[in-house]
């Protein structure tokens, strides 16, 4: 019943993301096209995200995984922890952007974006809209609305594909036969801004259509029947207890945010000018292909942290939840990162059309394993999130960062972006190795450590063996879906339910 609640949930909540994803390598194909690598276009877009996602950690300010755990607790009333996440949210999103508005041209000049400072107030107001609708959405997942949560979301990316293409392809088609149309708007050599505004239309349409959820009076119906009527209460006391538990959590968020943006917000201090922007467009573009592994990551959490919450009364039942999850994250992880290295080859043509950024391939293998380490932390710190020890989880992040600053600082200005992939390695296995470590002592989980060894050595060996295959072309794809279905053949045989299902029907 766990592992088909586990995938069902996973599927619904990951849907959008795996569409999203999909949709977004169309996007970078679309980027890299308009936005040459030699232009350093790109290079801005991917800085100025990267920003973007460590503000949007400050102003959520842990509250995400508060508002699972308080609502969960018996003595607490959970539209109330709801509302007090809610207002602490949205105060913080609205004193975050005065600031920007009221210093926004030192804060331009210093970022190195005087020439455009209407980047910066932008991307304000899109971190400030994003941070305040992530509480409606964290609330979804409280209530169990897989669907509807899954809905908003592929909306969301159905209006900012729609944008860009019309943007992007269709606007310039008319600027060339009737520019007095739409010249009012469109201005040819605005690219990388019009990225950050069709983000910003995007933005303030998923925040109306979440209007029930944030609406005083709405009702939400939850999974066990109760029925709950939305007002703004703030309750102070229960503010003092969430803040306890979060002020850690935004430590460890902001920490863990670091290890995945450091890179791209210090790279055009580290390498400046063009040169830098550029570089950094080239390491973006192909950072994107490495996501694979982060959106099954994010459809994984997303799914797997109301489960573990919801069975944290019973020490037992959450122990063993925990080992299982555990192992079949990295079990798929693993044909994850398999499968992305076998059809390397086809992806970075249907992805990447422009070839001066195919030299940043060789950091998407770095780049995935980092990621599955990553997502190994988030299913470690459970450890302490049930037994509200968050500052441990802070202190592994901190450590975390530190070393993938380091690494960055000493070896980027001689080895380049592959030194970010190498940091990002570096910095997330420290903090899956400090967890494991200190966890096993503090709270410990019996992980099935010998069945999640074999298969790591199993993916080792295949990812070697596609490495040095000697064939390239279509031959060389072939052979190495061979090796794929290797790894995929031994995993439905040992561990998946699908294949017992199977000989049960025969």
């Amino acid at each position: 019943m766990l592992l088909k609640t586990l995938f069902k949930d996973t599927a619904l909540y990951g849907l959008p993301s795996i569409v999203g994803r999909f949709l977004n390598y169309l996007l970078v194909i679309l980027y890299t096209a308009v936005m040459p690598a030699s232009s350093g276009e790109y290079g801005v877009v991917t800085n100025l995200y990267a920003f973007t996602a460590l503000i949007l950690v400050f102003l959520t300010f842990g509250m995400e995984t508060t508002l699972f755990r308080f609502a969960n607790k018996q003595e607490e009333n959970p539209m109330h922890v709801y509302s007090t996440a809610l207002i602490t949210v949205g105060s913080l999103s609205l004193g975050f952007l005065i600031l920007v508005l009221a210093f926004l041209s030192p804060l331009a000049d210093w970022l190195g974006y005087s020439d455009h400072p209407e980047y910066i107030a932008i991307m304000a107001l899109i971190v400030a809209v994003d941070s305040f609708a992530c509480i409606p959405f964290v609330y979804l997942r409280y209530l169990q609305k897989a669907k509807k949560f899954a809905c908003l979301k592929m909306l969301n990316i159905l209006v900012n594909i729609a944008l860009n293409l019309f943007v992007f392809l269709v606007c310039p088609k008319i600027y060339e036969s009737h520019p007095s149309w739409i010249s009012w708007f469109y201005n040819a050599d605005y690219l990388a801004g019009y990225v950050f505004v069709i983000n910003l239309i995007t933005s303030i349409v998923t925040l109306c259509l979440l209007f029930k959820e944030w609406m005083p009076g709405g009702q939400f119906k939850a999974s066990d029947g109760t029925v709950y009527r939305f007002r703004y209460v703030w309750d102070r006391q229960l503010f003092h207890r969430m803040f306890r538990y979060s002020y850690p959590i935004l430590i460890l968020g902001v920490a863990g945010i670091l290890n995945q943006t450091l890179d791209k917000i210090i790279y055009r201090f580290l390498v400046p000018g063009l040169e830098g922007e550029q570089q950094l467009g080239i390491y973006g573009a192909c950072f994107r292909i490495a996501m694979i592994m982060a959106m099954f990551t994010q459809a994984f959490r997303f799914a797997y942290e109301p489960i573990i919450f919801n069975k944290s009364k019973d020490k037992k039942d959450v122990v063993e939840t925990n080992a299982l999850g555990m192992k079949y994250f990295i079990l798929v992880s693993l044909l994850g990162f398999l499968a992305v290295m076998a059809w390397i080859d086809v992806l970075k043509v249907i992805i990447i059309r422009d070839h001066g950024y195919w030299a940043g391939l060789r950091v998407v293998p770095i780049v995935m394993a980092a990621e599955i380490m990553m997502g190994i932390y988030f299913n470690l710190s459970f450890w302490y999130k049930l037994i509200d020890k968050t500052l441990w989880g802070a202190l592994f992040s901190v450590v975390g960062c530190l070393v993938l600053c380091a690494v960055n600082v000493l070896f980027v200005p001689q080895y380049g972006y592959i030194a970010c992939a190498w940091g990002g390695f570096a910095g997330y296995a420290t903090c899956m190795l400090l967890s494991y470590f200190v966890g096993q002592k503090k709270n410990p989980i019996p992980y099935d450590l010998k069945s999640i060894s074999g298969y790591v050595l199993l993916a080792a060996v295949l990812y070697a063996a596609m490495e040095i295959i000697p064939f390239t072309g279509a031959l060389g794809i072939v052979c190495k879906t061979l090796l794929l279905c290797v790894y995929a053949g031994v995993l439905l045989y040992k561990d998946m339910p699908v294949w017992r299902l199977l000989k049960k029907k025969k």
